[in-house]
């Protein structure tokens, strides 16, 4: 054999190889048309933190992603897992961060122990697979890490074929629920009577959404489904006015004692209100006029419906939940110990940096000629220019944002800065460009 079919089949059977591997990640070699619902626990205080897997349950089709299954859209605060068993291939990942890991950086956490529910939903895995969480800090130091091995055909995964789903409509549907990012917009503080005014509030926050690149151009991208949760009492709980309602979800203002921080923690009630509904990201509107909101990446969206800012919060809060978008604002007052970020590593978020690896975010979008750190001339509204300015995810030092003026700055912006809109399509594209 010369030299030249040595090299001829050296390369066919790297082809070879490497196809294979493409073929071992194709979603129906690994998994059912089912979903896997995991409902964790997360647990502890500031210095010491579990997870607890809490219950495992299974409905009819799976409406994620159905490739890059074994790749992270973002690092995330924690990311999930999933390892063949028989092969030891991971199969498929996904990244999120929780309530839980904002609650151990607060004083109370220094002095209390507490539990707080989350859920992931899975693709089921046809065989035998390892399930790892793993969750991590604001310094992307592990906190805590969990590995539970999952038997498919366990007869004590929760069969929720067959549950009658909480009455929706589709407000805007841009494909079929496999190949769209499918959206639901759930009802918080909304009693069956006002059930007209919720789907009137949903419709505006689509609106409102498409009216932002890069929505706009992705309108078939997104299905948007209306789920009219409804609650015994209307209006959320406001704890500082000591006003306490039942409620779809148990949303509350004053989340760690700050005003218009507004969530929820019952997140197995939230993803039971869901069952039978195909979904994979969290709107939830607050039938309020209390100014307030709260986005966390790849859990939920929930902000107040009735305030005048309604539109441009739910954008916001948006680009957290969706897009894992850091706030770019800042404080004067605040320095690095509010929200530590280790010096070696970039934080994870697309729009801010510590300049750790200032090459990875959007260096090659500075214009050329660009100061770096660049000063800001003006705070003009429409000062969108790309740069590196100092100031950003809450801390006035050590961190920089991509502009002076974004979505995830002021509400006043009309649009997400540039690097914002670039890292927002990039999520799009994770999620649906081989779906179709």
């Amino acid at each position: 054999m010369n030299e030249t079919m040595k090299q001829l089949l050296t390369l066919c059977t790297a082809l070879f190889v490497a196809i294979g591997g493409l073929r071992a990640q194709t979603f129906e070699e690994h998994f059912a048309e089912r979903t896997l619902r995991v409902d964790y626990i997360f647990a502890g205080d500031a210095t010491e933190q579990s997870v607890y897997l809490h219950s495992l349950s299974a409905t009819e089709g799976w409406y994620g992603r159905r490739h890059n299954l074994d790749t992270l859209p973002i690092e995330g605060d924690g990311q999930l897992t999933m390892t063949d068993v028989a092969t030891g291939k991971i199969i498929y990942r996904t990244s999120f961060s929780s309530l839980f890991q904002e609650w151990i950086t607060q004083p109370e956490a220094a002095t209390a122990h507490r539990a707080f529910e989350f859920t992931l939903q899975v693709p089921l895995p046809l065989a035998e697979a390892d399930i790892t969480l793993r969750l991590a800090n604001s310094k992307m130091e592990q906190l805590a890490l969990h590995t539970h091995r999952l038997n498919p055909a366990d007869i004590l995964i929760r069969s929720k074929v067959g549950t009658t789903p909480t009455p929706h409509t589709y407000i805007h549907r841009g494909g079929s629920p496999e190949e769209a990012i499918d959206v639901v917009i759930v009802a918080e503080g909304y009693t069956v009577e006002e059930m007209p005014t919720f789907r009137a509030d949903a419709q505006a926050a689509v609106d409102a959404l498409f009216s932002y690149k890069p929505f706009d151009s992705h309108k078939e991208n997104f299905n948007f489904v209306a789920v009219e949760s409804p609650s015994a009492d209307s209006g959320v709980s406001i704890p500082r006015s000591g006003e306490w309602r039942t409620t779809a979800v148990g949303s509350h203002f004053d989340t760690f004692y700050t005003d218009r921080y507004l969530t929820t923690s019952e997140v197995f009630a939230l993803a039971d209100l869901l069952e039978g509904i195909a979904w994979e990201h969290i709107i939830i509107l607050a039938n309020t006029d209390t100014y307030g909101g709260g986005g966390i990446y790849n859990s939920y969206t929930l902000t107040t419906a009735h305030h005048p800012l309604f539109a441009p919060v739910v954008v916001h809060e948006f680009g957290h939940s969706f897009g894992g978008l850091a706030d770019e604002y800042f404080y004067e007052q605040d320095d690095l110990t509010m929200n530590p970020l280790r010096a070696d590593r970039e934080p994870w978020q697309q729009n801010i940096t510590n300049l750790a690896d200032f090459g990875s975010k959007w260096a090659d979008m500075l214009p050329e000629g660009t100061e770096v750190p660049t000063e800001p001339t003006k705070r003009a509204e429409k000062n969108y220019t790309v740069g590196l300015y100092e100031g950003g995810n809450y801390v006035s030092k050590g961190v920089y944002r991509p502009a002076v003026v974004c979505r995830m700055r002021d509400n006043k912006a009309t649009r997400f800065c540039p690097v914002c809109e670039r890292a927002l399509e990039r999520m799009i594209e994770f999620y649906t460009i081989n779906n179709k």
